[in-house]
């Protein structure tokens, strides 16, 4: 269940931050007025590149990716501590520590993987 839950929220955020940098990512500048919005919306405004916006997302994505893997480390580390010396405990806390460090080295790669293919077709 936590599993189901974790990856929910992972790729919600992922999808809230994607779409909150659409529009930044398109080079609009929303705070002169509506009209600017509706050119935005239009399309008419000169936006950036399609490396630069996947740059972007990608960044993003790492950010949010980093966030998580902090945040899961911290609490595999406080089940680590709070285990008592239960082996289970103790068992299922380094699990979460390693897998967290794991996903972390997964999105390092991809990352440098996705930088590596852009920066060949600029």
């Amino acid at each position: 269940m936590r599993n189901k839950f974790l990856l929910t929220s992972t790729v919600a955020s992922s999808a809230a931050l994607t779409l909150a940098h659409r529009a930044y990512a398109a080079g609009c500048d929303l705070t002169t007025g509506v009209q600017a919005g509706a050119n935005c919306a239009q399309g008419t405004t000169t936006g950036k590149s399609l490396p630069e916006q996947i740059g972007t997302v990608t960044d993003t994505l790492l950010l949010a990716l980093g966030i998580i893997a902090v945040i899961m480390i911290i609490i595999g580390g406080l089940r680590y501590v709070l285990s008592g010396g239960n082996q289970d405990a103790t068992r299922g806390a380094k699990d979460t520590i390693l897998y967290a460090v794991i996903g972390l080295v997964v999105a390092l790669l991809s990352y440098a993987i996705v930088n590596f293919a852009i920066n060949q077709f600029k």
